[in-house]
């Protein structure tokens, strides 16, 4: 391997809080969505994240599970910040992946709502530096079509 940068481990975060949240993650993707209220569904009811506040008016909202964090933001209401036309399905190339507990819940609520699964449950190991990650994994779009890769810990 080429001498270049080598990784750091990522300083604490100094940031002062604004009070909308309790902790400041450094990265919370903000997905455009074309039905706030179908989004929600599929992520808050089927995915089991939890809705942290919404903007009604604005057609917005902030979910969590444990401590990933993603907001929805309703395309044509508010400001929409939109570098190309949209075109489904959204977010092509880039999967997002999110921790959970388990996944066996979260497969057992999509396959009770008859939602396809992109990537059937599988476990996989990942070379991680000088050790190996093992995790029990799937892949579902959600109604706007962005990838997500839930991942749990396999022992």
């Amino acid at each position: 391997m080429g001498a270049g940068p080598q990784p750091t481990r990522a300083a604490a975060d100094t940031r002062p809080h604004t009070g909308l949240m309790t902790s400041a993650p450094a990265l919370v993707p903000e997905l455009l969505v074309t039905d706030l209220a179908a989004s929600l569904d599929f992520w808050v009811r089927l995915c089991g994240f939890e809705l942290r506040y919404e903007r009604e008016e604005e057609r917005f909202a902030s979910i969590a599970l444990g401590s990933a964090q993603v907001m929805l933001d309703q395309i044509g209401v508010g400001r929409d910040w939109v570098p190309a036309p949209l075109e489904r399905p959204l977010g092509r190339g880039v999967d997002f992946e999110i921790a959970a507990p388990a996944i066996a819940p979260i497969v057992e609520r999509l396959a009770a709502a008859g939602w396809p699964l992109f990537l059937a449950p599988e476990e996989k190991s990942y070379r991680t530096g000088d050790s190996v990650a093992r995790v029990s994994q799937f892949l579902v779009q959600d109604p706007d079509g962005y990838l997500l890769r839930f991942t749990s810990r396999a022992d």
